[in-house]
């Protein structure tokens, strides 16, 4: 199946990035993906170094006639997000990546196609094997674990870079040139609760929210988008107040930096009341399937009777949460009025799970301005705090501060206008690139960020663009050659 994707051009890209996804490579679990890495500098015979988180730097001298320009850092991250659709069979701890071709798109079957950041990855191989790009000194910086705490670039070692540019391939779209991003804190609550005996004369069932987009909590959180643990909490809460309904267990989304897609609960109602809920829970779905008709036209709400469970969530713990989640922001939080268009502030409930007598909460909250995202993270803290959580904040990470004055903007910018005869988007993002950490080691070094389009990161719905993966690689290229002298 990958052979079609080794077909394509240009090929040195596409077959370094069939080779990568062949490698399970999940966040926190990178050992494989370092291994190979390391490996590939080994077999090139250029010097290669692992430190001590697990980054690997591939150092490679200048091409005959470019030893006078700057040393550059190019930057990938090699941990991929791992989702897939429910009805999807596979392991991301030990199968590669299923990729095809569709029309101009490179997707995978059912799952994330890892094109964030796999094809900045492939990228960076292509120019480290090439006897042919001409470029100045480079170190190839692979970091770990950017989706799921920036533990690689937090733990970078100060002594381990000598480059004056760095060149970060983490954008996704090919007509922007980044600047600045958002800096993140993840958010934990957790509560106990009284499981009390199934009540007498109650029906079990399972509704389930299905069929939203989801996608990057940070890019895809402007548009609008469901997220499927705060739909479900609407439909419970609403049906609650009249009726005696009991919650057994909750679980929908998964990872932090993924709007939910999906989410679960097991609830109990009386044998007098059934015919009550399934008509109020029509109608709320029904509401709630008109208000988000013109961007999630797969949503599902479906309820399903199934054998009895054998306790339920306490009353009082069953209100509690109720309100808080209702209470807990979700989405943008500001815009920015310095920069039109672009989110400020966020928040994503990523993921509920309530079973056994505990519920957790987690959720990540962005923001490019300190002071915004500290707001948003102690009024999310308030919440929960005042329905008896237990709050934890960790996983901070710093934005990077958009530097308009920058010398390596000014040449992909007058670059890019001379290339396609127009201007590139010259922007900040909602994501958190590691940029910022990595200026926080390194604050003299000069960074740009860009990269390939790709839709539906983070989400099974991923996808590169051919066309435009040979639009950056041209650039790319040309990027090189005019790297400025020292």
């Amino acid at each position: 199946m990958n052979e079609e994707i080794r077909a394509l051009e240009p090929k040195i890209l596409w077959n370094k990035f069939a080779d990568l996804n062949a490698v399970p490579r999940p966040s926190k679990k990178e050992e494989r993906v370092i291994e190979f890495i390391k490996n590939f500098g080994n077999n090139l015979n250029l010097r290669t170094k692992v430190d001590s988180v697990g980054n690997v730097v591939i150092y490679k001298p200048a091409t005959s006639g470019m030893e006078n320009r700057k040393k550059i850092v190019l930057q990938a991250h090699l941990d991929m997000v791992h989702q897939k659709n429910n009805d999807t069979e596979f392991d991301f701890d030990s199968q590669g990546i299923e990729m095809y071709v569709d029309g101009d798109w490179v997707r995978a079957k059912g799952t994330t196609l890892g094109a964030d950041n796999g094809l900045g990855v492939a990228t960076m191989m292509a120019i480290l094997e090439s006897d042919s790009i001409e470029h100045p000194a480079i170190e190839a910086l692979f970091t770990i674990d950017e989706e799921t705490g920036m533990t690689g670039a937090k733990g970078l070692s100060p002594d381990l870079l000598e480059g004056e540019i760095l060149l970060n391939l983490d954008t996704e779209e090919d007509d922007e040139i980044g600047i600045g991003c958002a800096g993140g804190v993840d958010i934990t609550a957790t509560k106990k609760y009284a499981e009390e005996k199934m009540p007498e004369s109650y029906q079990v069932y399972s509704v389930k929210v299905k069929g939203l987009l989801g996608g990057h909590s940070g890019m895809d959180i402007i548009k609008g988008l469901g997220n499927a643990n705060k739909l479900m909490n609407r439909l419970l809460i609403n049906t609650s107040e009249n009726l005696k309904l009991r919650i057994c267990e909750l679980n929908g989304g998964g990872l932090r930096n993924a709007i939910p897609r999906e989410s679960a609960a097991v609830i109990a109602i009386p044998d007098t009341e059934v015919e009550s809920f399934k008509k109020e829970l029509e109608i709320r779905a029904e509401e709630i399937k008109q208000e988000f008709a013109s961007v999630e036209p797969n949503l599902t709400i479906e309820l399903q009777s199934i054998s009895s469970q054998n306790t339920v969530m306490d009353l009082k713990s069953q209100r509690e949460v109720l309100l808080a989640l209702a209470g807990a922001h979700n989405g943008v939080y500001r815009m920015s009025p310095e920069i039109e268009g672009l989110v400020e502030a966020s928040n994503n409930v990523a993921s509920v799970t309530l079973k056994n007598g505990e519920i957790q909460v987690k959720c990540l909250t962005r923001s490019s301005v300190e002071s915004s995202k500290d707001d948003l993270a102690s009024s999310l803290k308030a919440v929960f705090e005042l329905a008896g959580f237990d709050v934890k904040l960790s996983g901070e990470y710093p934005g990077w501060a958009p530097n308009s004055d920058s010398a390596i903007l000014k040449t992909l910018d007058e670059l890019y206008q001379k290339m396609y005869g127009e201007r590139a988007d010259i922007a900040a993002c909602h994501a958190g690139l590691e940029c910022g950490i990595i200026g926080s080691h390194y604050p003299e070094m000069d960074m740009i960020s860009f990269g390939p389009t790709i839709r539906g990161a983070h989400s099974p719905d991923e996808r590169a663009s051919i066309k435009s993966a040979q639009k950056y690689w041209k650039f790319l290229i040309e990027v090189l050659k005019n790297i400025p002298e020292n």
